[in-house]
């Protein structure tokens, strides 16, 4: 068997529980092919006087069958590569927030430098017959630098993130090069069929690539390969942790709290995209238009911290912050506050327990690649008894899981409050039969399928 060598901006120890998201997902193919996993340690270094950027050796460490290969950046290299071009300008285009985007021309050039400097580390590693799964937007040139020295492996690369229509990536300085760098790869996934039709639609009329079928496309004197793979979870996994302690204590916690309120939970890093002062008005908005649930409906927001260097977090924690204190204080009792704010993240174990306390669950984005929150909300719930999923149409999970949910615009805060009073008062029976529908499709579309058609497709010749 081939082994996998997995590449992202950071790694984690697979085995670890709180690792989660990436970590989980690719901890099956890993583990399978005594895989290697590449990217940076996290940790930023000074240079010595007359040093150089990425001198930095890599560190080997085992996780169990798993190699984890890190490199420690420079903090030019950090500040240019990850805070200035991938967060500073790749992030909020790819998320549809122009306004946000701040295009430091040098910024480009840490980037290309940093994925020049991942290339040179990574290739003495590799053995002939490894395949290469290159994550996220932070590597998108990854595999051309590859190539540059030599590489003629099989290279697949998967963004987690939106891609957004072609004008917008057209506000991009140098897109035609980012764009291009896709080219040589052999494969390119994303998380949807309209993020696929936006990257169709870009090659096309920006790069006059040819379409060689459904999913081939030729441009640049190389072909490449293009699908949706929706990112799903690991559902027995999930089902696991709503099993353990940490969980069965939460919810059992919540219950004895909040006996006499009906729960609605959002989970969230804290980031300009998930729509979280929208989120907040909207229960605002349900509150003043139905006040059948002043001393009922209690919002418990947890948003998890998320670069609070940059000065938009630090904007939209503000925001938040007195838009949750203006709610408590307009309609707050002695013994009953509309939203519990947290501003912390939440142990992943305890989550399933909070998720199934809560009788309607919020993900409501602005704009987002797929947004797990959404499948982890349905396979927390209780099948006798589930709650009621409210889902952003902007979310990729909601071309997955569609109707079953409640699409709601964040935009419009009347409609999304008029949803949140839906899914309130939604009978038992139509609850069941939407969970029924919803459970059965994140779990045919799980997280082992995601990575096993990606994998089985990247070694397939484009013919």
């Amino acid at each position: 068997m081939p082994r996998l060598v997995a590449v992202s901006n950071r790694v984690a120890d697979p085995r670890k529980t709180a690792a989660g998201g990436l970590a989980v997902a690719l901890a099956d193919a890993l583990n399978a092919s005594g895989g290697l996993w590449f990217g940076t340690s996290g940790q930023v270094v000074e240079r010595d006087a007359g040093g150089t950027p990425g001198e930095a050796k890599v560190h080997l460490q085992r996780a169990g069958e798993v190699t984890l290969a890190t490199v420690a950046l420079s903090r030019d290299d950090h500040d240019a590569y990850y805070l200035g071009y991938s967060n500073g300008v790749l992030w909020p285009v790819f998320h549809y927030r122009l306004d946000l985007a701040e295009f430091d021309a040098g910024d480009i050039d840490g980037y290309r430098r940093v994925n020049r400097l991942f290339a040179h580390k990574l290739m003495p590693m590799l053995r002939p017959d490894d395949v290469i799964w290159v994550h996220d937007y932070h590597l998108i040139p990854l595999a051309a630098e590859l190539r540059a020295i030599g590489s003629t492996h099989r290279i697949g690369f998967f963004l987690h993130i939106p891609l957004p229509p072609p004008l917008i990536l057209a506000a991009i300085p140098q897109h035609e090069w980012l764009m291009r760098s896709l080219f040589a790869y052999d494969l390119v996934g994303f998380q949807s069929d309209a993020d696929l039709q936006h990257f169709a639609r870009y090659v096309r009329n920006e790069g006059r690539a040819k379409q060689r079928s459904d999913d081939v496309f030729h441009a640049f004197g190389r072909s490449v390969r293009a699908r949706a793979f929706p990112i799903g979870i690991d559902v027995d996994e999930f089902d696991a942790l709503m099993q353990g302690r940490d969980a069965q204590d939460t919810l059992a916690t919540m219950r004895e709290q909040y006996a006499k309120r009906k729960l609605l939970v959002g989970v969230d890093r804290l980031d300009y995209s998930k729509g979280l002062p929208q989120r907040v008005r909207a229960f605002r908005r349900l509150l003043e238009r139905y006040p059948e649930n002043h001393m009922s409906a209690t919002l418990i927001q947890v948003a998890s911290p998320s670069r609070e260097d940059v000065d938009a977090y630090a904007d939209i924690r503000r925001e938040l912050e007195g838009l949750c204190g203006a709610i408590n204080g307009e309609y707050g009792e002695l013994d009953w506050m509309p939203v519990r704010y947290i501003h912390r993240t939440v142990a992943r174990k305890r989550l399933p327990g909070l998720y199934r306390a809560a009788r309607v669950g919020l993900v409501t984005p602005l704009r987002d690649g797929m947004n797990l929150v959404a499948k982890e909300y349905v396979a927390a719930q209780d099948p006798a008894d589930p709650g009621v999923l409210v889902l952003s149409r902007f979310a990729g999970a909601a071309e997955q899981l569609g109707d079953d949910a409640l699409l709601v615009n964040p935009y419009d805060t009347q409609g999304t409050a008029d949803a949140i009073q839906h899914a309130l008062r939604m009978p038992l029976d139509e609850r069941r039969a939407r969970h029924a529908r919803l459970h059965a499709r994140i779990r045919d579309h799980d997280v082992h399928r995601w990575h096993r058609e990606f994998l089985q497709i990247l070694k397939e010749d484009l013919g």
